[in-house]
């Protein structure tokens, strides 16, 4: 059985933030007396992830994902709480421990503008202490993963936002990191260039074993490379597990589709269904409801005995629905 690489134990986060009213004289009160409120981020989360694993970290904005990754990745300090990675504690920023991860944010380049890749990388590799060899087989390999021998020469400034992406990935990668912290890797990219990009984290994935952590707000990102997901929301672990299993757990609710051979179904339906049943579509004897998942069974029954149903099949709503309901705080559980 693999080791734990990533062993996070009631991580917690309390921003101390200052606050004032707005006014000159609320200005100058604050000058000699401040007051604050604490907010609580990140509060008492626990996980531990596999070596090798690829775990997507998801939570709507302001669910504490990029706190939580920044006290993994030694950036802040937790309030409370304990975390080891690699078997180190990430808040001493002990160089072996860097050298041991990469993180990559979809938002902010480490790529100078100015030059091209190629020389960038051979100054990551001088930071990283690798030597001239090691570094350039590497780079090498990650070049002929990512098939873009076409960009070492060129400009950083030059090049299109999937180009420089691909040049992030080979500077975060070039020192063969056991643990990958990605950020939104595909905020901006056109649909080929975020489908090439997920395939190169699989492929590297397999032939690295490197331990990937993947947050995203894009569902086709965490579905394609995520086998198991850990859901925040307003700071707290609410869902830690399968992802196919995320919609059995978190939606009280089935889709269920039928066909009725009956003039006016849509009415024919609300005089069998109960109250909470909720009828979502209907058009031409095609129907789409939403039923409680505890009375799914017997409404079907009921509606086999008393309608002409001439199509049905039963659903668990789309992860990306169930998704949603929890961004927008909708009580699901």
């Amino acid at each position: 059985m693999p080791d734990s690489q990533i062993e996070v134990e009631n991580l917690t986060k309390v921003y101390h933030v200052p606050e004032r009213e707005a006014g000159l004289t609320a200005s100058v009160r604050s000058f000699f007396r401040r007051t604050y409120r604490d907010v609580l981020a990140v509060k008492g989360i626990s996980f531990s992830i596999e070596a090798g694993e690829i775990v997507g970290f998801i939570g709507a904005n302001g669910a504490g994902k990029t706190t939580t990754l920044k006290m993994l990745t030694g950036l802040l300090q937790p309030s409370s709480g304990s975390a080891t990675i690699a078997g180190f504690t990430p808040w001493e920023r002990q160089p072996a421990y860097l050298r041991r991860i990469s993180m990559v944010m979809g938002n902010k380049s480490q790529m100078l503008w100015d030059i091209p890749p190629l020389d960038t990388f051979r100054v990551l590799g001088a930071i990283y202490g690798l030597s001239s060899v090691e570094a350039a087989r590497t780079v090498n390999e990650l070049v002929e993963l990512l098939q873009m021998q076409n960009l070492l020469t060129k400009p950083v400034r030059n090049m299109s936002l999937g180009e420089r992406m691909k040049c992030e990935l080979t500077a975060a990668l070039i020192h063969r990191p056991e643990v990958l912290f990605l950020d939104e890797p595909t905020i901006g990219l056109d649909v080929s260039a975020q489908r090439r990009l997920r395939q190169f984290i699989v492929d590297y994935n397999r032939q690295s074993g490197v331990t990937v952590m993947l947050t995203s707000h894009y569902m086709a990102d965490v579905m394609e490379l995520c086998n198991r997901v850990i859901l925040i929301q307003q700071g707290k672990l609410i869902y830690d597990g399968d992802l196919a299993a995320l919609s059995q757990q978190l939606a009280p609710f089935k889709l269920v589709r039928l066909t009725l051979n009956i003039d006016d179904p849509v009415r024919a339906l609300r005089a069998c269904l109960p109250p909470d049943a909720e009828i979502l579509a209907g058009m031409n004897g095609d129907i789409t409801l939403r039923l409680d998942r505890t009375k799914t069974a017997h409404i079907i029954a009921h509606l086999l005995n008393s309608l002409p149903v001439d199509d049905l099949s039963i659903e668990n709503p789309p992860i990306e629905a169930v998704i949603d309901q929890i961004y927008q705080g909708e009580e699901v559980l």
